[in-house]
């Protein structure tokens, strides 16, 4: 059967940027990774394009990961759109608050494991728990476990963050 790449544009292009967007930190750069996993996909028409393009937003994101540190640059936390922008440098406490709960979002996160935060990031990005399994390695049974487990160390590791940063000030 043909794949509808239009519909399947339309209907997974979001949840890959907001999937990639949690690992590279950078809005633009996410969406960018997303158009590519879409051009990879065209021209290798996969069986199942759906998951088939999270594994290779995964792989692509990895790979922006690895040559960011090689270069030893550090990932853009939050660009916004340019309303979002405008909205926060109305309100300079506002954005430094805002600042401060993605940079302990971000630190919870990296501070998971890989399995954890791959389930995480996938649960969020809208797929279902067979396609989690099937990217992650995971029996489809022990993926829910999984996203309790993860969910609540990410709860503890960003209660940590705010303690740390409360203990800082």
């Amino acid at each position: 059967m043909a794949t509808d790449w239009n519909d399947l544009y339309r209907s997974t292009f979001p949840d890959l940027v907001r999937f990639l967007h949690r690992k590279v930190w950078d809005a633009e750069r996410a969406r960018d990774l997303a158009q590519e996993a879409f051009v990879r996909a065209l021209a290798h028409e996969p069986r199942r394009p759906r998951a088939w393009l999270f594994q290779v937003a995964a792989n692509l994101a990895r790979d922006e990961a690895r040559t960011v540190i090689r270069r030893k640059k550090h990932l853009v936390l939050l660009k916004g759109d340019a309303e979002a922008r405008e909205e926060r440098a109305k309100d300079p406490e506002t954005e430094f608050a805002e600042r401060e709960r993605w940079s302990r979002v971000r630190a919870a996160l990296d501070s998971l494991g890989e399995k954890d935060r791959e389930t995480l990031l996938l649960w969020d990005a809208g797929q279902s728990y067979t396609e989690i399994a099937r990217h992650t390695g995971l029996a489809v049974g022990a993926v829910g476990t999984t996203l309790a487990r993860a969910r609540r160390r990410l709860a503890d590791a960003y209660r940590a963050e705010e303690q740390d940063d409360a203990a800082h000030r």
